[in-house]
């Protein structure tokens, strides 16, 4: 394993554990975070999942919500 292996690693580790993009700058010692975002863009399929799950939850809720509103008339 590479040092650029084991950074790229630790990133994904990181990001996958929804650290702040600005300590993950400061962990991988970059002067800006646009270069952390540029190179370590890649989400994690299961982030990616989550990500999608979290969309969807209002969604579910809203029929429900709006069901009760209709009952308030």
């Amino acid at each position: 394993m590479t040092v650029h292996d084991a950074r790229r690693t630790c990133a994904t580790l990181l990001v996958d554990l929804e650290v702040h993009r600005r300590s993950i700058m400061r962990i991988l010692r970059h002067a800006d975070v646009s270069m952390t975002l540029e190179i370590y863009s890649n989400a994690s399929l299961m982030a990616t999942l989550q990500a999608q799950r979290r969309l969807g939850e209002p969604l579910r809720v809203l029929p429900s919500a709006l069901s009760s509103r209709d009952d308030l008339q």
